[in-house]
């Protein structure tokens, strides 16, 4: 694609998951065979690049928002993004832990639970990385 919205989206995308998965996902999106291809220049351009650097709500405060829709949603892999991307908005585990008690009464235990899982895969991921050398 391009434009303000595509350079605006990669960036904050660089920022949020670090230049090696910008890279991979740069790459991806120049793919003329990678299945998926466009979705992921759509996810940096919309999602990434027009909504997450709107100015109506701060980025801690629209991954609070967007966490407790992906938890209605049971949306696994983007639980796990989205904390970590949370985090790196500002939130801490307490605050994470308390979206998710939030969901609870909304979505159920079923959807709750599933979520939980995701989050404490989100976690385990950050403290090996941050295990490292």
């Amino acid at each position: 694609m391009g434009g303000e919205a595509h350079e605006k989206g990669l960036a904050l995308f660089a920022e949020v998951y670090g230049e090696d998965m910008a890279r991979t996902t740069r790459e991806h999106m120049q793919s003329n065979v990678a299945f998926g291809a466009k979705q992921i220049d759509w996810t940096i351009d919309f999602a990434f690049g027009e909504v997450w650097t709107r100015d109506g709500l701060d980025r801690k405060m629209r991954s609070c928002a967007v966490l407790g829709m992906l938890i209605a949603c049971r949306a696994h892999d983007e639980i796990v993004y989205h904390t970590r991307m949370g985090m790196k908005n500002g939130l801490s585990r307490v605050e994470l832990e308390e979206i998710f008690y939030s969901a609870i009464p909304y979505v159920g235990f079923p959807a709750a639970q599933a979520a939980k899982k995701a989050m404490l895969e989100a976690f385990a991921q950050i403290d090996a990385e941050a295990a490292k050398p």
